[in-house]
């Protein structure tokens, strides 16, 4: 076979077909750089003529991107699989496509029959809104490309020819727009496009929000992005800010319908965890009570990684530049002043906090929270007998020997007395068996309650407060019992004052609150224990009348996947960032689409799925904290 390097050397013109050469200086006729001359042929009685050249590009502007294509079929069903809806893209505007972008496709209706009268942005009729899901390159001429020839040409040329291949996107419905009296709506898609109809990049930020459900108002979350890179519009500010809805004129603010917030070791959980919650504490954020008051929610946020008490203080790499950015969007920055970090005191652990100035409060939990929550002693597991013991017999026997006010040392030296064991032994109440099984489970939390310090249950009108974001830190706490009994105890306190019809706090009930819990899936996890089964009761119950009670739960975890299904179908707004295990993915119950992309977000990119709220999408949150983060 000869070296493919032959034909370059070739020159067609080096000798013609009748033998003439070319030019005697060895240049071409057409060498010169001069415009050639028209092709020349032979009439019919043999004199020569010229042909004018014609060019196969069609006169005129082009409008949009590409036009919708019908050679593989073009139909829209309510079988999103059986839909097939494709659009030729054409050379100019190939490298600017990526899956995912959104497009628009106007019905020929009027004046958006040609796709080229707008106006303020906006095509007058009905529009198909439409995602592209997979872009492909076809051949535009049957050849077979898979040659030798073909690979090394293509590895001696800097370009590609375009007009060689066909570029098609395939297209999912999203919705239709139309307009309804001047205010542009949405509405599920039940026409087909004509074929040849133009389609055009959405650029518009009404459009857009739209045909994706986004709200105009509400908790900022991050922009709309397509690919890691955000969406650009003609507007100012040229992104799409993504809110969730916080009014009561299109049901139930979203905060009280709880949100889960999922990410890996470095994804910027945190980071976004406190760009959301910065939002909530808002001065200008309030809800309606019964009562007809407008009040300010309280965020009482546990922090295993105390971090979030850095909320106090502002944020000194936002600049002033920047700040505009963020008031002109009407999104709440600086350091929250109304931040208190409330220190659970447990033995000899010291808190230190060098890293945050926010004001720091002592507390203990009483023993007298055990007679309303008993599960908070049963330290590693009580089964059903051994529960019923310590719930029937020996909390009600304590409390009527020591009364409300009984301790936890006095407890244990309770059960420490023989002869009470064999008394209801013998009466068939209490099985010494069982009697000493609760014994074992309930020792070992002597540095948990009644500390040093004021009790939890005083200080419940300084902890919630309207406006106000309580840190509960448990960082310097070493033992996971005594971390996990603090957490469940404050927690606990919250939920059941809030689900109460006769409160003993009407602080707590009187006050939209924000449940937040950091590394949620410590306390929430499935596990075969009477007390876990009571947590996971209690928070499911909370997840539940959360709305008309005014509570919402701020989950956060790195593993979705251990969180108690009854918590997690409760949950109505999940924001997903980078997650590398294919079963916390799987978890979080996204679209396909969005799941796959999830391995490969970078730092900040997220997907938010709230189907109360909008579409599916893809955001990137903020490149800054809006409060002070991380550690110098």
């Amino acid at each position: 076979m000869s070296d493919l390097g032959d034909f370059g050397d070739f020159n067609a013109d080096a000798d013609t077909e009748d033998g003439v050469s070319a030019d005697a200086d060895g240049s071409s006729p057409s060498s010169s750089g001069e415009e050639e001359p028209a092709t020349t042929g032979s009439t019919a009685d043999g004199t020569s003529a010229e042909f004018e050249p014609t060019t196969v590009e069609p006169s005129g502007d082009d409008v949009g991107i590409g036009a919708i294509c019908v050679s593989q079929g073009l139909r829209v069903d309510e079988d999103g699989e059986e839909t097939t809806l494709r659009a030729y893209v054409t050379r100019g505007n190939r490298s600017s496509i990526r899956i995912g972008s959104y497009l628009l496709a106007p019905f020929p209706d009027g004046a958006a029959a040609a796709g080229r009268e707008r106006t303020s942005g906006r095509a007058n009729g009905e529009t198909l809104f439409c995602r592209i899901t997979g872009l492909e390159y076809a051949q535009q001429y049957h050849a077979d490309d898979a040659t030798e020839i073909h690979a090394r040409r293509a590895m001696r040329t800097d370009e590609i020819d375009e007009s060689d291949y066909k570029f098609v996107a395939s297209l999912e419905p999203v919705a239709i727009l139309y307009d309804d009296d001047g205010e542009l709506k949405r509405r599920m898609t039940d026409r087909v496009p004509k074929p040849q109809t133009v389609i055009r990049q959405a650029d518009d930020t009404e459009e857009i929000k739209t045909g994706l459900k986004i709200p105009d108002d509400g908790v900022f979350l991050g922009h709309l992005s397509v690919g890691g890179e955000k969406v650009r519009t003609a507007a100012t500010p040229p992104t799409i800010d993504y809110r969730l809805k916080d009014d009561y004129d299109a049901g139930d603010p979203l905060v009280f319908r709880h949100t889960l917030v999922a990410g890996g070791t470095g994804s910027g959980k945190t980071h976004g965890a406190k760009n959301i919650l910065r939002q909530y504490l808002d001065d200008e954020r309030t809800y309606p009570m019964d009562d007809g008051r407008e009040v300010q929610p309280a965020v009482v946020q546990f922090d295993p990684q105390d971090e979030y008490a850095q909320m106090h203080d502002d944020n000194p790499e936002l600049d002033d530049e920047f700040a505009r950015r963020l008031e002109r969007e009407g999104i709440a920055h600086g350091g929250h002043d109304e931040t208190t970090a409330f220190i659970p005191k447990v033995g000899s652990a010291s808190y230190a906090a060098g890293h945050h100035r926010a004001e720091q409060v002592e507390f203990t939990i009483p023993f007298a929270m055990v007679h309303d929550n008993p599960w908070l002693v049963a330290g590693s597991g009580l089964n059903d007998n051994q529960y019923g013991a310590l719930v029937s017999v020996l909390l009600p026997r304590f409390r009527k020997q020591y009364g409300n006010d009984g301790t936890y040392e006095e407890f244990t030296t309770f059960l420490d007395d023989p002869a009470l064991r064999e008394e209801l032994d013998e009466s068939g109440r209490v099985h010494e068996a069982t009697f000493d099984a609760v014994r074992r489970r309930v020792l070992g939390f002597d540095h948990v309650f009644d500390q040093d310090a004021r009790p939890i249950t005083e200080l419940v009108h300084e902890f919630v407060r309207p406006g106000g974001l309580t840190v509960v830190p448990t960082y310097h706490i070493n033992d996971t019992r005594a971390t996990e009994a603090i957490v469940l105890a404050v927690s606990s306190l919250i939920i059941d004052q809030k689900l109460s019809n006769d409160p003993d706090y009407d602080r707590i009930k009187e006050t939209p609150l924000v449940l937040g819990m950091d590394e949620a899936h410590n306390f929430l996890t499935d596990a075969d224990s009477v007390q876990a089964g009571k947590v996971i009761n209690k928070f499911t119950e909370a997840a539940k009348q959360g709305r008309k009670e005014r509570l919402g739960l701020f989950l956060i975890t790195q593993d979705p996947q251990d969180i108690h299904d009854a918590v997690f179908k409760q949950i109505n707004t999940t924001v997903v960032l980078n997650l590398g295990d294919k079963e916390a993915i799987k978890s979080v119950n996204i679209p396909s689409n969005l799941e796959s992309k999830v391995p490969y977000m970078e730092k900040g990119q997220m997907v938010v799925y709230s189907p109360d709220n909008s579409e599916p999408v893809e955001l990137i949150g903020l490149p800054k904290c809006l409060t002070r983060h991380g550690r110098d």
